[in-house]
């Protein structure tokens, strides 16, 4: 009989869908005994995951629930299977992607702040930020309340599936795509031209995963090859992006950005990046859509399914992803 471990937040509702042959284990956040499992569904919480491993015996097979697995990596012996869950995100990161650049774009954010204020008036400040991040740009009536998507050129770096899937959902708007990969290939350029392809891009999308070559790799020097007024949109992780880079370009009205990652995360109460200009902020939300247990646990059972079957695991990690 296979042991499949689950954390205790997942509602036996969902184990419908799991083959038969297996006895499934319910793993506390904080277990206080001993538990014997062949394959562990990792909890989606870092300290969770790392009070709970110590406790497990046996185990043979971790599976992430999410795409990124940089903590699972530091954790986790060399001799278990580790598998991601690429594809799962692909669909709300995307969407999230999207409504991130037409919501600096369109410049949501500000008139929210409008609508707070109940002042109608103020809606003609718009122009006035526009001109700010484009200094050189020429005077126009009626004023710059908005601007368009279409014609941008789109930088999106890291080109997995979630980055095909963004590009998907721009292609509608008639957006230019310049692709960049970690290993170039047809259509797709090598993450060591970044800096060469920085300065034509008038937007710029992160959602490469965490690794040792991808910490830190939006720096001053990347900052500084942008366009001036180029945005930055981070569905990636946090320390993909330098801290103090990202607030000294926002400060000098450089660049703007919208983030669902930061560094440090949570952001605490008072960090300057809360109020930094031109920033627009959602607390690692991008994946978390009301479709993502029942996408998860499906994927689950799949893998649990190839794993009694004797059949190869789908996204095993390898090396740092």
């Amino acid at each position: 009989m296979l042991k499949v471990g689950i954390p205790w937040w997942i509602d036996p509702e969902w184990f419908s869908c799991f083959p038969a042959g297996i006895e499934i284990e319910h793993i506390e956040a904080a277990p206080q005994r001993t538990i014997s499992v062949d394959f562990w569904v990792a909890p989606v919480s870092p300290k969770d995951g790392a009070q709970a491993l110590p406790h497990l015996q046996g185990l043979k097979v971790v599976q992430s629930l999410y795409a990124g697995v940089d903590w699972l990596l530091k954790l986790l012996p060399p001799d278990l299977i580790l598998c991601d869950a690429q594809g799962l995100h692909n669909i709300p990161t995307a969407e999230w992607t999207v409504s991130a650049i037409l919501a600096a774009l369109k410049h949501f954010p500000f008139y929210f702040d409008l609508q707070r204020a109940g002042d109608w008036k103020r809606r003609r400040e718009a122009d006035l930020h526009y001109r700010e991040m484009y200094p050189d740009a020429s005077k126009s009536l009626p004023p710059v309340l908005q601007e368009e998507l279409h014609g941008k050129r789109v930088l999106i770096v890291g080109y997995g599936s979630i980055g095909q899937s963004i590009e998907e959902r721009l292609a509608p708007f008639g957006v230019e795509i310049v692709r960049v990969a970690r290993s170039p290939r047809d259509g797709v350029e090598s993450i060591s031209r970044l800096l060469e392809l920085l300065p034509a891009a008038d937007i710029v999308v992160l959602i490469v995963p965490l690794t040792p070559e991808t910490t830190g790799m939006i720096s001053e020097r990347e900052f500084a090859a942008m366009k001036q007024g180029a945005l930055l949109v981070n569905a990636a992780r946090g320390p993909v992006v330098k801290t103090d880079a990202l607030l000294a370009a926002l400060e000098a009205r450089r660049i703007r950005a919208v983030v669902d990652v930061t560094d440090p995360e949570p952001l605490p109460q008072g960090h300057p990046l809360w109020t930094a200009p031109n920033l627009f902020i959602t607390p690692h939300v991008a994946a978390s859509s009301n479709m993502f247990l029942p996408r998860a646990m499906e994927f689950v059972a799949g893998q649990i399914a190839r794993y009694l079957k004797g059949e190869p695991l789908l996204n095993i990690v390898t090396g740092h992803y």
